[in-house]
């Protein structure tokens, strides 16, 4: 699969239309909703600029997204009320893989969360999934913890 006509950039309110919730179900449980509840929550996440960014990788040919990744930037009180940044829902489309779309797509919110002042960036990750965000740049500390509510 050659990677010439795709484009990397902002998640648009179309893109619901561009197969956004297929691509994130090969991540996780997306539910089954429609046109009307994504564009709100659309506009939800862009009346909060500083606070989330999702990128999007189109595949222009197909008018397909082919990949996605959100940054969340968490306002602190340490380190002189700085910032973090949070990855979250990184995911390639299967037929994709391979063609470094994952790095791409990582690089460039971790360049927003550079740009937003943020002092550092975490992700939560599987272990099978920890050498792909290594070859990002990330390092392995500490532990995760979850409680499903």
């Amino acid at each position: 699969m050659s990677s010439a006509n795709i484009i990397t950039r902002p998640l648009e309110e179309d893109d619901y239309n561009k197969g956004f919730l297929d691509l994130l179900s090969q991540l996780t449980e997306v539910g089954n909703y429609d046109e009307a509840v994504f564009k709100a929550r659309f506009s939800q996440l862009q009346s909060l600029p500083e606070m989330y960014k999702t990128m999007v990788i189109e595949d222009l040919d197909k008018q397909k997204i082919i990949a996605t990744a959100t940054l969340l930037i968490e306002l602190k009180f340490i380190r002189n009320c700085s910032k973090c940044g949070h990855i979250e829902d990184v995911v390639v489309d299967s037929s994709y893989r391979g063609l470094r779309l994952g790095l791409r797509v990582v690089e460039a919110l971790i360049t927003a969360a550079k740009d937003s002042g943020c002092y550092k960036v975490i992700l939560d990750c599987s272990e099978s999934n920890a050498p792909f965000y290594e070859k990002c740049g990330l390092v392995k500390k500490e532990i995760q913890m979850v409680r499903y509510l």
